[in-house]
């Protein structure tokens, strides 16, 4: 027994000097991934139906060692219509707050980002749409909650040792990112969606370390969704993204089943119930509950990976609050017969 809980800790030990090494070398992501749609590409800013959407998502991820990885995201967008034709214009604004590991680890971001909709059917309401997000990112830890091996006197640790280590214990940089998206509907009632995306995330390559200059990888989503009515009182929702960026690669996608209740065209609230996967990682099952205006839905990431023992089988619990409405005034998007929306 003795054994079995030292190998357990030591198991638990790796598994969070693995993870801090991962998140220096990745970017921050969530598994409900289609609710923070600025990280995936800043063009996909707009794309709903309403005027203004506030967006914001809670992680906990890997409960089960001493300092879980807490995430949090927060994105408002507001869109209108410009010109005298049918192209649209979105404001908004990314922040993000991501606390990891003993040593405190900490991000912050402050991401404005607009996004430009061009109209390119007089009939189908089909838009392509270029945006943009850059802003100021921090990052920070605590020295003193370290160890190093400066501080071990040849028979046990000794804290009033000093770490031996020289750098910064916090930094900012500016970070800039590109997006294009390209949505349209499908059938004889438009009454399908579908869109596509390609971003191209830090393209300023800015200098990310503590240590030293060492310049933040490049990264490259390629995002996709599918909108399919079931009927009038249901459809079906599949969306997916890959990520590529330096020598780590990704893809998560999954399906949903939404189910209007009371009214087809203003429903008494909709469920939704889905399912989605990241590749060598996690299955991730997702409930969702529109009561207009507000959604909330909640998810589990389910461990399949190498890590499933050390981490106990416990993944990363999130959940997501939407709110999303039309403006009572003349410039809104709610009269218009053609909106960008998915």
């Amino acid at each position: 027994m003795k054994k079995l809980i030292t190998y357990r800790i030591l198991a638990v030990v790796a598994l969070a000097i693995g993870l801090q090494f991962n998140a220096a070398a990745q970017d921050l992501h969530f598994s409900q991934f289609f609710e923070s749609p600025l990280l995936r590409n800043p063009s996909l800013a707009g794309l709903f139906d309403g005027d203004v959407r506030v967006q914001g998502v809670y992680r906990n991820q890997w409960s089960s060692i001493s300092n879980p990885y807490q995430t949090g995201s927060l994105n408002a967008e507001y869109k209108f219509p410009v010109g005298k034709g049918d192209d649209f214009f979105t404001a908004g604004l990314q922040l993000m707050f991501d606390r990891a590991g003993t040593v405190a680890l900490t991000t912050t971001q402050f991401l404005p980002a607009v996004n430009f909709h061009k109209s390119l059917s007089g009939s189908r309401n089909t838009y392509l749409s270029l945006g943009f997000m850059g802003g100021l990112v921090s990052r920070r830890l605590d020295p003193s909650r370290m160890t190093t091996n400066n501080q071990y006197d040849g028979f046990s640790y000794n804290g009033s040792l000093p770490t031996g280590e020289v750098f910064q214990a916090n930094y900012s940089y500016l970070d800039m990112n590109v997006g294009m998206s390209l949505s349209t509907t499908l059938g004889a009632d438009e009454q399908h969606l579908i869109f596509g995306g390609i971003a191209y995330h830090h393209f300023n390559k800015p200098v990310n370390a503590f240590y030293q200059n060492i310049n933040h990888l490049p990264k490259w989503v390629v995002s996709g969704g599918l909108k399919l009515n079931a009927d009038f009182m249901s459809y079906w929702t599949f969306q997916g993204d890959y990520y590529s960026q330096g020598p780590h690669q990704t893809a998560i996608a999954g399906v949903t089943y939404s189910r209007k209740f009371g009214d087809e065209d203003i429903p008494a609230y909709v469920m939704h119930l889905g399912t989605y996967y990241r590749y060598k990682d996690a299955f991730i099952p997702v409930v969702k509950l529109d009561i207009f205006p507000v959604s909330i839905s909640f998810s589990y990431d389910i461990n399949v990976s190498q890590l499933r023992t050390a981490s106990m089988g416990r993944g990363g619990f999130e959940t997501a609050v939407t709110y999303i409405n039309y403006l009572n005034n003349d410039n809104s998007s709610k009269d218009k017969t053609k909106c960008p929306k998915f």
